[in-house]
């Protein structure tokens, strides 16, 4: 077995190809005692490039220096920086980024199960978290806010509001994912010094900070979601990889932002500790480089040619992308990817005249209705009428779904059991927890109301798909836009006929295996 590294080797790991670290001895007097706790935060905004390899690389470095390490999702950040994710986006570009840091972390050989992965709305709508949001807009000044995000929240002529609470959330994920340090760009510089200069002052401890340099991107500049030539994309095909590194500025014998060499400094290297450079025997064949600085020589003395670099760094990278890519070529990711970064056409409403502006037919086939299974049910936190549960439906994750059961349903008689779920309306928040779907229940008429979960026959399968007797061929709705009420418009025509059978319309609701019904409710309604 390989030796645990030393207190020394530890800080050497953490710490190595960092720009700046603040608090280096907080960070070694606690690994002279135990492990680091450490976080790396990402707003959920445009896709993640090959730069987020930087990060990652360091992710791996921070385990290998026996680190506990969560990974946070921020996606309520994303929003408030001048809401680069809209709020109908977010929890599908969250759900992007949960996928797509996770094969960027597999392409390089990192252990998933010693990450631990949170969202950021997983705390940040508590009731502990908003006080405290309010405590610290309290004793910060408009003048610290607005200096500690100008380098991170997008600036603009006329500043929301919402940018100037972006720093002090940050400042409390490091109180409420209970960590010893937080480790960034060092764009982020500005943001870490806030949140020194302010938590003691709600009485929580002041943490470490630790920095990445910026990589420059492939134009020279910082590499940027929004700069198309800028970036090489974690999805590019190898032909888009290599236009653009041949493109990218590499200037004879010039280190100075130079996006190829930086990207082999602080993703290459540390994670093969060599990197070959390949070359036609005339030009004096391949050569292996075990050390950065012989590579960077090397380049500046003009021994290593562009070209030579440019062609290595497009096959290493390639290797790297290669699996991410295998992993989104799955229909479900494909059309992840598609929903929660739609093309510019596709976010524009028609214009009057063309074929889209023709009125839609509202047709049972546009509901996406399946069978799910109860993973778990809870009591709402805030709400003593709600439950909380975890739905399978089929997907790698189940669903979070709130509903109103708790008078109706005893909480046993969910678990475990097969129900009915709407799976295409547009997730909203109810009481701070956002619901991804509709439990179908039939309803009595009369008084006192009953309630019942509609059932799907007992040999279904969770995501199996219900329909419509006469309406199997329709394509659901990706989501269905809540101003043209297409839902609450079939809704009017669903009935439970006289032998419990869910209808619309008297046609009957269907799985493969046979009809949806309901226990004893003949002649109620369906919500």
């Amino acid at each position: 077995m390989e030796a645990a590294p030393d207190p020394q080797e530890k800080y050497h790991l953490i710490t190595r190809n960092l720009q700046e670290v603040l608090g280096e001895d907080k960070l070694m007097a606690i690994l002279k005692e135990r492990e680091l706790k450490i976080y790396w935060g990402t707003a959920t905004t445009g896709k993640p490039h090959v730069a987020y390899f930087v990060p990652m690389s360091k992710v791996a470095d921070f385990l290998k220096a026996g680190c506990e390490v969560t990974i946070l999702f921020a996606d309520l950040h994303a929003y408030l920086d001048n809401m680069k994710a809209p709020w109908e986006l977010l929890e599908l570009r969250t759900r992007y980024y949960e996928n797509v840091i996770k094969a960027m972390l597999e392409s390089i050989g990192v252990p998933l199960e010693k990450l631990k992965f949170v969202r950021g709305t997983d705390y940040q709508l508590s009731k502990e978290y908003t006080l405290d949001v309010y405590r610290l807009s309290s004793v910060v000044t408009q003048h610290d806010a607005k200096k500690a995000g100008a380098e991170v929240v997008k600036q603009v002529e006329h500043p929301l509001l919402s940018g100037l609470l972006y720093p002090g959330l940050q400042a409390l994920d490091e109180e409420y994912l209970k960590v010893d340090a937080q480790f960034g760009g060092v764009d982020q510089r500005k943001i870490f010094t806030f949140a020194e200069k302010y938590l003691p002052s709600l009485g929580y401890a002041k943490r470490i900070h630790l920095m990445n340099p910026m990589v420059p991107g492939l134009t020279g500049g910082k590499m940027s979601s929004s700069e198309e030539d800028s970036k090489i994309d974690l999805l590019d095909r190898k032909e888009d990889v290599k236009k653009k590194l041949k493109k990218a500025f590499c200037e004879p014998g010039n280190v100075e932002n130079n996006g190829v060499l930086s990207f082999i400094k602080h993703v290459l290297f540390p994670l093969k500790s060599e990197f070959v450079i390949l070359r036609e025997e005339k030009w004096g064949g391949n050569k292996t480089y075990t050390d950065y600085e012989a590579l960077e020589k090397d380049f500046a003395e003009q021994v290593v040619h562009p070209g030579d670099l440019k062609n290595s760094v497009e096959v290493a990278l390639n290797k790297l992308l290669d699996p991410i890519r295998e992993k989104f070529n799955s229909p479900e990711l494909k059309k992840l990817t598609n929903a929660a970064y739609p093309s510019p056409s596709k976010a524009k409403p028609a214009e009057k005249g063309t074929k889209n502006s023709e009125p839609e037919s509202v047709v049972p086939s546009r509901l996406d209705i399946r069978v799910g299974k109860v993973i778990s049910v809870e009591k709402h936190p805030d709400a003593d009428s709600l439950y909380v549960e975890k739905i399978d439906v089929g997907e790698p994750e189940p669903r979070t779904v709130v509903s109103g059961l708790v008078q109706f349903v005893p909480k046993e008689q969910l678990q475990d059991r097969l129900v009915v779920l709407l799976c295409n309306l547009k997730p909203q928040k109810m009481r701070g927890v956002e619901s991804q779907g509709m439990v179908l229940c039939a309803s009595s008429v009369g008084e006192p109301r009953q309630v019942e979960p509609l059932d799907p026959p007992a040999e279904c399968c969770a995501g199996e798909r219900i329909y419509v007797e006469g309406y199997e061929g329709g394509e659901p709705d990706d989501e269905l836009k809540p101003k043209k009420k297409v839902f609450e418009k079939l809704q009017a025509d669903f009935r439970v006929s006289e032998d419990c059978v869910a209808q619309w319309k008297q046609r009957n609701f269907l799985t493969k295996l046979g009809r949806v019904s309901c226990k004893s409710l003949k002649g109620g309604n369906i919500s």
